[in-house]
C-alpha cells in the first residue's frame, strides 16, 4: 500500500506561504481546513485561498468542518478543490453531498469524528473516494493524538477490503507525527494529514519522504 502525505497548511506561515509551500515540494496534496466557527470554534479559509493555490501544482485536499457543508461545495469545487471532504455530523443529505461532488468531477469524501462510530457511513460507501478519520477533535492544530482511532481506522480497512474498495483512500488527520504514523498505517492508512510535526520539522522534505516509505 502506498502511503500519501497531505500537509495541513493550518501550520504554514500565512506571511511566508509562498516558501513553506516550497519547501514541502514532493507531498501528495496540499491539506486544506476550512472553519466556520459554528461546526468547529476556529475559523480559517474560504474559497479564495483554494483558488489562489491551485496555481502552485499541487492537487488540494479540502475538509469543510462547516455547518452546512452542501451550501458552499460548489464554491470550492470551483476554486480548484480535487477532493472535497465533508463531516457526516454536519450534513443531513450526506449521499445527495457525495453524489453531487462526484458528478463535479473531484473526490467525494466524508469525515468522523472521534465520537463517530464508523456505522455512520453504512449508507454511502458506494458514493464516497475517501474516508477521513479524526485522531483528535476539529477546530485547532497541535492537539495530542486519541488512540481509540486506531481501531476506527482498522475497521474502515477491513469494511473497504471486503467491498473491493481499494480505490478509496483511508485519510488520517491528528497528531500524525513519526511516532504515531507507523501505527497509523498498520491499522490500514494511506492517506497521512500532518500538520504542526510536518512544519516544525528540520527538513520538511525529509519527514515527507519518511512518511511515505512507511
Amino acid at each position: 500500500m502506498t502511503v500519501q502525505v497531505a500537509p495541513s497548511l493550518l501550520s504554514a506561515d500565512l506571511l511566508h506561504l509562498d516558501r513553506d509551500i516550497e519547501s514541502i515540494r514532493g507531498c501528495d496534496w496540499l491539506h486544506i481546513d476550512v472553519m466556520d466557527g459554528d461546526f468547529v470554534p476556529n475559523i480559517t479559509y474560504g474559497p479564495g485561498l483554494v483558488r489562489a493555490l491551485s496555481k502552485v501544482g499541487i492537487p488540494q485536499d479540502v475538509h469543510l468542518m462547516i455547518s452546512q457543508p452542501a451550501r458552499h461545495v460548489d464554491a470550492f469545487l470551483d476554486a480548484g478543490a480535487a477532493i472535497v471532504t465533508v463531516h457526516v455530523e454536519a450534513d443531513v443529505h450526506l449521499h445527495r453531498t457525495l453524489s453531487h461532488i462526484r458528478k463535479r468531477g473531484a473526490k467525494a469524501g466524508v469525515s468522523l469524528n472521534p465520537s463517530t462510530p464508523v456505522s455512520a457511513l453504512e449508507h454511502v460507501w458506494d458514493v464516497l473516494d475517501l474516508v477521513l478519520i479524526m485522531t483528535v477533535n476539529p477546530g485547532f492544530g497541535g492537539q495530542a493524538f486519541i488512540p481509540g482511532g486506531l481501531a476506527k481506522i482498522a475497521q474502515c480497512r477491513e469494511i473497504l477490503d471486503r467491498l473491493g474498495r481499494d480505490d478509496v483512500l483511508l485519510e488520517v488527520d491528528g497528531g500524525v507525527d513519526l511516532n504515531t504514523a507507523p501505527r497509523v498505517v498498520a491499522a490500514g492508512a494511506n492517506l497521512l494529514v500532518s500538520g504542526s510535526a510536518l512544519f516544525s520539522a528540520p527538513d520538511r522534505a525529509a519527514f515527507i519522504r519518511q512518511l511515505q516509505a512507511l
